[in-house]
């Protein structure tokens, strides 16, 4: 099976897997024990929470241990909102993530005003769509770094300038961003970021959520003693540490992967070119995206049959984020940029990763010209 669904999940590295073995069994106990080998595990935790940190543009005080983006994503809302003195205005972009987006509307109905802010057709959301909707009760703004359907990059320290002087929080879900694009937590005015180390090629049920350590941050539930107060439970020590490992390689190799990349994707849409009449790119010319996450929406065919039909022919693809499968509604992210539903039902997401090749795009393109020229003949 060729794999082109990288942005839902990436598969766990040799050195990840290597380093989760090891810390398993040679950093098996509580971190928080303080006999010789909770000190060990301690250790190997507090260096990692560094790692990551530094890798970020943060500091190490910021970092909490979660099982991921969407806990983060929660955590950190939870978090920000507790600590606004009682302000109940919340702005986010209309692209989050379905862990932000249901999560706000959850909080429309316990009395939070939310404000989503459209993007333009590319994607984009400009500082001056914020500025407009600031108000005196705002309390946090939510940006998502990379959208995880079209890929398209917001520009995070636009906005973190506009909120300096502010007191408004601002959280960013850079879970699709970290690893692919250069991230500077704390010069960006970043109060929180949401990162997940699945999507690294490192373990799932792992990620972490920064907090920036200028505040003094009150934890929203009370009673835990891991992680600084603001998560209770045993760390996952050996997790954290393949977490960490997948980061600092994928952070290293960040230039040249994102180059060779782009230059798949070039590729890939060369050989798109005989069948452009009816498949169209989403974002094609776009400046600010990442190379690795390509939408498409072929005309006349639905998402989940390409995706069935490829799946037959032995190539792994989604028909958008892995958190919404299964749902019948149109993407909200495609809606927002102005696809008609039709069109946004019709569209299907290839992301590729370190193991793609031009001959795995190749054979992509070939199974949506046999689609094609299939349901052509069915027509006549």
């Amino acid at each position: 099976m060729i794999y082109l669904d990288y942005a839902a999940s990436a598969p766990l590295s040799e050195e990840a897997l290597h380093v989760f073995s090891e810390a398993s069994r040679k950093a098996f106990a509580n971190s928080n024990s303080l006999h010789d080998e909770g000190d060990l595990a301690g250790s190997l935790l507090e260096a990692c929470r560094s790692k990551l940190a530094g890798l970020i543009g943060g500091t190490a005080k910021g970092i909490c241990f979660t099982s991921g983006g969407s806990e983060s994503n929660v955590l950190a809302v939870d978090t920000l909102l507790a600590n606004a003195e009682g302000k109940n205005h919340i702005i986010a972009s209309a692209l989050e993530h379905s862990s932000i987006y249901n999560y706000l509307t959850f909080l429309q109905g316990k009395g939070y005003e939310v404000t989503f802010l459209m993007p333009d057709n590319h994607g984009k959301l400009h500082v001056d769509s914020v500025k407009e909707a600031l108000r005196n009760n705002t309390a946090l703004v939510i940006v998502q770094h990379v959208n995880s359907e079209i890929g398209c990059i917001q520009n995070l320290k636009e906005i973190g300038e506009l909120l300096l002087d502010r007191p408004v929080y601002f959280h960013s879900d850079c879970v699709q961003s970290f690893g692919k694009v250069s991230l500077k937590a704390d010069e960006w005015g970043l109060d929180a970021v949401s990162l997940s180390s699945h999507k690294i090629y490192g373990p799932k049920g792992v990620g972490c959520l920064y907090l920036n350590p200028k505040h003094v941050l009150k934890p929203y539930i009370h009673g835990g003693t891991h992680e600084n107060g603001f998560r209770a439970g045993t760390v996952n020590v050996p997790g954290i540490a393949a977490f960490a490992a997948a980061a600092e390689q994928a952070c290293s190799g960040m230039e040249s992967e994102s180059l060779r990349l782009s230059e798949l994707r070039d590729v890939f849409f060369e050989m798109l070119k005989p069948f452009r009449d009816h498949v169209h790119i989403i974002n094609e010319h776009s400046p600010d995206q990442v190379p690795s996450i390509i939408g498409l929406h072929i005309k006349g065919i639905e998402g989940q049959y390409m995706l069935l039909e490829s799946n037959r022919r032995g190539v792994a693809i989604s028909t958008g984020t892995a958190c919404q499968i299964g749902m019948q509604e149109p993407s909200r992210a495609l809606l927002s940029i102005g696809l008609p539903p039709q069109a946004a039902l019709q569209y299907i997401r290839i992301s590729t990763g370190k193991y793609t090749t031009a001959d795995d795009l190749k054979k992509m393109v070939g199974i949506i010209g046999r689609t094609l020229s299939e349901r052509q003949a069915e027509r006549t």
